[in-house]
């Protein structure tokens, strides 16, 4: 079982007041409307409607936090980290309100949020950093402490030659952060490059993907310390 199969919704926020405590370290995903990101995460978590999206871009103005968890070798299951669900960005019609609604929420989430340990850029592919996508990746540069991962979704609508050249010109934008932002080619429709994802998110958490195994004692076969 994976780390991310144990996702589960715990709280939704409209306001920085109603966040959860800064107790667990986070992993966000922002994206453009309709750029794949509910996809990305059910997709990860091989949950078909964790995430859920909807056809109008915008309408969803919330920050979704998700828990996972792993066993404890004692029994029981411990909390190790969310998954977090930004609201998309890029929406044309949405009143100006809604939009700084969304600039004051998910710009004070992403600048001041302590536990934030990375941040997942969900693109289209076929139309990668567009200029709402470029004012988040270089408002991220006042967090460098913060990792990046560029995901170009849809790519199984790039030919071959398409995904090379998009994946070059990407990895070439990214060298200029540093070696704290990695990127891939992902496609949500075919769960190309899932496993890559999670790997990823993974070393974010400093976590293995192996379920922790019951201590000597607790299996019977504990032994006494020798000097």
């Amino acid at each position: 079982m994976s780390i991310f199969d144990s996702a589960r919704f715990e709280i939704s926020a409209a306001k920085l007041s109603g966040l959860p405590p800064e107790r667990m370290p986070e992993i966000a995903f922002a994206g453009r409307s309709n750029a794949g990101k509910s996809t990305t995460i059910n997709v990860l978590t091989r949950q078909t409607r964790l995430a859920f999206w909807s056809k109008t871009p915008g309408r969803t103005q919330l920050v979704n936090f998700f828990t996972l968890s792993r066993k404890r070798p004692e029994g029981g299951r411990e909390q190790v980290g969310y998954l977090v669900d930004l609201p998309g960005y890029g929406f044309a019609k949405t009143q100006e309100a809604v939009r700084k609604s969304w600039s004051d929420l998910v710009g004070g989430y992403i600048a001041k949020r302590r536990s934030l340990a990375g941040l997942v850029v969900v693109m289209d592919a076929r139309r990668p950093f567009m200029p709402t996508d470029e004012w988040l990746i270089e408002f991220m540069r006042a967090r460098p402490e913060v990792k990046m991962h560029w995901l170009l979704n849809k790519s199984d609508q790039l030919k071959t030659m398409q995904k090379r050249e998009t994946l070059r010109m990407a990895k070439k934008r990214a060298a200029e952060f540093g070696p704290n932002v990695t990127v891939q080619l992902f496609s949500g429709l075919k769960k190309d490059g899932t496993e890559e994802l999670a790997e990823v998110l993974r070393g974010w958490l400093a976590l293995s993907d192996a379920e922790p195994t019951a201590p000597l004692e607790v299996l019977g076969t504990a032994t006494e310390a020798k000097d």
